[in-house]
């Protein structure tokens, strides 16, 4: 187990949930990935994530699929693609990731308390 953090510190995490626009291949990507389009809001607005989730879903299962995304982690270069967010997965001891998401739909931009 890692450190604990005080109930301010997990305050701080901006987790929100947002449905998965589109959904593209990233073939520059080191390992295999896809390029997220994700509504999470009207204050969140539409932001980009890359994502390493080739190995479970397919495009078309993604598109509408609700996922947690951590919005205030600064972006993240990977090649020429921004990631403006980071979509959350548990990871398996295969490296395969089963994406977070909420057990029923929620408005987009739903904070995680």
């Amino acid at each position: 187990m890692k450190k604990e953090i005080t109930w301010e510190e997990f305050e701080n995490i901006e987790i929100r949930v947002g449905t998965i626009l589109e959904v593209e291949d990233f073939p520059e990507a080191r390992k295999p990935a896809y390029k997220l389009t994700i509504d999470l809001g009207e204050e969140v607005g539409v932001k980009r994530s890359s994502a390493q989730i080739t190995k479970i879903y397919g495009k078309d299962d993604l598109v509408g699929k609700q996922v947690l995304c951590v919005c205030n982690f600064p972006q993240k270069q990977i090649g020429t693609f921004f990631s403006e967010v980071l979509t959350m997965g548990f990871i398996l001891d295969n490296g395969e990731v089963i994406l977070a998401s909420a057990e029923r739909s929620v408005p987009n931009g739903t904070l995680l308390r």
